[in-house]
């Protein structure tokens, strides 16, 4: 089996040209707008997240320092493809590496795979401790446990991609080297191999599916705990606080779960690129925009901080405007 660089060397492909979005260039340039602005909007509404967790000691609770980290995946997320994808629609070219389409397809979806343990892990962990086990709460979900859960999902997701990123690489590509996508997906890369990768894609599909169900069969017995538990408590506030946080939190599970199972799991989605290319820049652009909108929402505390950090910033822009 060869290694990424005999196989480099041994094919005629030294880089993919990402088609994107093909249209004409009014459209293009209506579209690197539009992609610009949720892409800084989202920047910075991830960052306001992490600058309140970090200025407010109010917020120094485990959920919100996870609930951070969280944040600080949707910007590591979104950075390792959309950059890229601007570039791509502005360019003439549309060009990348052999060496970078690799390395994006591992970054992007190894944070993919870091955000599917984080939904369990932080959401679904966090609300079945806090609602079914009040009592030892404050004793298990301790700083260090946040620590290693985050760990975990860091590593948990790099160290699963790979598998994938070995059997890529050892793929010749001897042209033609046209990828109708934005990024450097699993499909429209093995599309262009030319050799058979049955095997591979087997391997690929096994790994992203157990990923994907295990951890939606996760959150599907914690919630299934938690919502017996809240329809215990007599109504009032008690049950109206508990459904609110647990429905922003199924909110990002479902928008995150929901559109992958769409792209990887549901038959015949290979046989729809335009649908595949939507999906995937709604999970890739849209699920990091809309994670602060649900969460500042959702959580009071966050609000208030958010707020105030708000009001500093407007007085200091004044002030600098007066002198």
């Amino acid at each position: 089996m060869r290694t990424l660089e005999t196989t480099n060397i041994s094919g005629s492909v030294s880089e993919f040209i990402l088609l994107g979005f093909p249209c004409c260039r009014d459209i293009q340039v209506l579209l690197f707008v539009i992609f610009s602005l949720i892409y800084l909007l989202t920047l910075m509404g991830n960052t306001s997240i992490i600058c309140a967790v970090w200025s407010s000691w109010k917020l120094h609770t485990p959920m919100n320092i996870l609930l951070a980290n969280f944040s600080f995946l949707k910007i590591c997320y979104v950075s390792s493809d959309v950059p890229k994808m601007l570039a791509n629609i502005i360019s003439q070219t549309k060009s990348t590496s052999y060496a970078g389409c690799l390395l994006q397809f591992y970054f992007f979806f190894s944070m993919c795979a870091a955000e599917a343990f984080q939904v369990p892990s932080v959401m679904s962990f966090d609300r079945f401790l806090d609602i079914c086990r009040p009592l030892q709460y404050p004793t298990i979900m301790t700083h260090r446990l946040c620590a290693w859960l985050v760990v975990f999902c860091w590593t948990g997701g790099f160290l699963c991609l790979l598998t994938p990123l070995t059997l890529i690489s050892q793929v010749p590509f001897c042209g033609p080297n046209t990828i109708d996508y934005f990024l450097c997906a699993l499909a429209p890369l093995l599309a262009l191999s030319c050799a058979s990768v049955s095997g591979i894609t087997l391997i690929c599909g096994i790994i992203s599916s157990l990923i994907i169900f295990l951890t939606f069969l996760y959150i599907l017995g914690t919630y299934f705990c938690v919502l017996s538990v809240v329809l215990q408590v007599a109504p009032g506030s008690g049950r109206h606080k508990a459904f609110s946080t647990c429905a922003s939190h199924l909110a990002v599970a479902c928008l995150f779960c929901g559109s992958v199972m769409v792209m990887y799991v549901s038959p015949g989605s290979g046989d729809y690129p335009g649908m595949q290319k939507f999906v995937t820049l709604f999970y890739a652009l849209a699920t990091p925009f809309f994670n602060p909108l649900i969460y500042n929402f959702r959580n009071k505390d966050m609000k208030e901080v958010l707020e105030k950090i708000l009001n500093v910033l407007l007085r200091e822009i004044s002030k600098g405007f007066k002198s």
